[in-house]
């Protein structure tokens, strides 16, 4: 079973940068498409960015097309969102998520807070 870690959260000025990763154990990561998603406080989680298992394929939430970009090294089983030009708008916690065929897996996540 594909076990997830999220790393690379934290508080960042409104403008600013940080980049996300989630590293995968104990399974076959490569084979799995991998999603970001994020919760705000008092909302629904929602649908952030996606890549395909050859990364070769990627799909953003339009609130954050070209600002955030997905990406991942199968080699080293781990999947990244750089995430630029961060608004206040974009602090919730973010989750990584595997599309494994025993059905969907996640990572406990990671805070990001940017202030304005």
């Amino acid at each position: 079973q594909v076990q997830l870690v999220e790393s690379g959260g934290g508080l960042v000025q409104a403008g600013g940068s940080l980049r996300l990763s989630c590293a995968a154990s104990g399974g076959t990561f490569s084979r799995y498409g991998m999603n970001w998603f994020r919760q705000a406080p008092g909302k629904e989680r929602e649908f952030v960015a996606a890549i395909s298992w050859r990364g070769s394929i990627t799909n953003y939430a339009d609130s954050v097309k070209g600002r955030f970009t997905i990406s991942r090294d199968n080699a080293k089983n781990t999947m990244y969102l750089q995430m630029n030009s961060l608004k206040p708008e974009d602090t919730a916690v973010y989750y990584c998520n595997a599309e494994a065929p025993s059905g969907a897996l996640w990572g406990q996540g990671t805070q990001v807070t940017v202030s304005s």
